[in-house]
């Protein structure tokens, strides 16, 4: 009855006593130490980290090595033997942001370390020259950047030209706007509010002092489209992606902190809205919004060319290279058109028609139709960028979040929001709808964590697959 053979899984790892020098362990670790610091601080996910660390101590020799990314903080511990004092030095991330061509350099720094490792103070050296490097765009073309985003949002979103002239000039605002507020240390909560309130004052005002006749003639008969498009642009820069992909590596601190993260950033949102429109409300107000006052453009060679200037602007704004840029664009628009596809191949297109849905009917409606062709999309999404990142090296993190961007649940986030706040709306179905917009985020990341598995898994080394055990059923062996 015993088994014929070790455990799969070892438990505890043996101290390396390989003579390595003092001077070489120290600076491999303070090398490893500082390239996981700038992966995570530029938006890597933990098991990126973790494995991009490993890689590099072992092309230098150095075993026995542990490493534990919490969200913020990243620890490396090296084992050396039962007769010398282990090496444990551990690094603050003081903030997180998105800059994946700084992180396409590492990623180009490590692979050519574990090709050919080479001197530590020549890697050194160019991890030195990687976090001197300037930006490839101003923050002026971010800006900019940020307004086609809002621009392309409301295209999607069957807007006028008016609207979408409006939708850029806004975006451009909240952008420069959370700018100043970041700068005087406010937090990032109160940031997304007052972002979320701009537009929301503007379709409020736009709805009140314009008349009925002027504001069909302008083009700006439906301003709840504003609405809508800023809860994309601000739900743009969440890591949805990142936190599903730990939750599935086995990182659950990590994607715990990375899933309230995104909650309350989302709240941020809603609470910003929410306060103008109870306000609005107070004062009497016809306020300009209905639930089925935003739709899904039907044109599908508008909404290719869209999603693709979606995922391209925010590649710039988050300071992905032009290559890489060019790929996203291409993933965004396959992917909006297997959501397109998706849609009507399940025999319910009317989430493209130009009559709106009832309100009674609207949370259900999302439900059938948005769900499943967000995960089909999804999905195909996450294997195309990761069959670029493995064939062109350009970081799957980079292109595969700006190809969901056109994916997120803008609509049913703010159907939800005004459902529960209008007097006459039934609060049920602001319920509903919120459930409907939380169910596209579960969507969206477990299809694009779902699709981009199975290169994973066939080009995993053994320091990927030794990551991977983390979150395996069994581990009995």
């Amino acid at each position: 009855m015993r088994a014929q053979r070790p455990p799969t899984v070892p438990i505890g790892i043996r101290g390396d006593d390989n003579g390595l020098t003092e001077w070489h362990s120290r600076a491999v670790i303070d090398l490893a130490l500082r390239v996981g610091e700038t992966m995570l601080a530029t938006g890597a996910s933990a098991s990126d980290v973790t494995g991009t660390v490993l890689r590099l101590t072992r092309a230098y020799g150095v075993r026995s090595v542990h490493v534990d990314v919490t969200y913020t903080s990243i620890t490396i511990s090296y084992h050396r033997g039962v007769m010398r004092d282990p090496l444990t030095v551990m690094r603050v991330v003081p903030a997180l942001s998105s800059d994946y061509g700084r992180l396409e350099a590492i990623h180009t720094l490590v692979r050519d370390i574990v090709e050919e490792p080479g001197e530590v103070g020549v890697a050194q050296d160019r991890l030195e020259s990687i976090l001197a490097m300037h930006h490839p765009y101003r923050r002026a073309i971010v800006t900019v950047a940020i307004g086609l985003l809002g621009a392309s949002i409301t295209a999607l979103l069957a807007g006028s030209w008016a609207l979408i002239v409006l939708s850029f000039v806004i975006s451009m605002v909240i952008d420069r706007v959370q700018r100043f507020i970041s700068l005087l240390g406010v937090s990032a909560f109160f940031a997304q509010a007052v972002g979320a309130a701009i537009p929301t004052t503007v379709a409020v005002l736009i709805w009140t002092l314009v008349p009925g006749e002027e504001r069909q003639d302008l083009g700006v008969a439906a301003p709840s489209t504003l609405v809508a498009t800023t809860i994309v642009v601000l739900l743009s820069g969440l890591a949805v992606v990142s936190a599903a992909l730990e939750t599935l590596d086995g990182y659950y601190l990590t994607s715990a902190a990375r899933t309230f993260e995104v909650v309350i950033l989302s709240v941020g949102v809603a609470t910003g809205i929410t306060t103008v429109l109870a306000i609005a409300q107070r004062l009497d107000a016809d306020l300009p919004f209905t639930t089925a006052s935003v739709n899904v453009t039907p044109n599908l060679a508008l909404g290719l060319f869209a999603s693709a200037c979606i995922a391209g602007a925010h590649s710039v704004a988050s300071y992905t290279g032009l290559r890489g840029t060019a790929f996203a664009m291409f993933v965004g628009a396959f992917s909006w058109l297997m959501y397109w596809l998706t849609n009507i191949w399940s025999g319910l297109p009317a989430v493209f028609d130009d009559k709106p849905l009832h309100a009674s009917n609207a949370a259900g409606h999302g439900l059938l139709t948005a769900i499943p062709a967000t995960f089909v999309a999804a999905v195909a999404a996450g294997f195309v960028a990761q069959l670029v990142a493995v064939r062109y090296r350009v970081p799957s993190l980079a292109v595969t979040t700006a190809a969901i961007i056109p994916l997120l649940p803008g609509l049913s986030l703010f159907n939800g929001i005004f459902q529960l706040v209008h007097t006459s709306s039934d609060p049920t179905n602001g319920v509903g709808s919120l459930i409907t917009a939380a169910a596209i985020g579960l969507a969206l990341a477990g299809g694009i964590t779902l699709g981009a598995l199975p290169l994973r898994l066939l080009r995993a080394d053994r320091v990927q697959r030794r990551i991977l055990r983390r979150s395996v059923a069994d581990t009995r062996g």
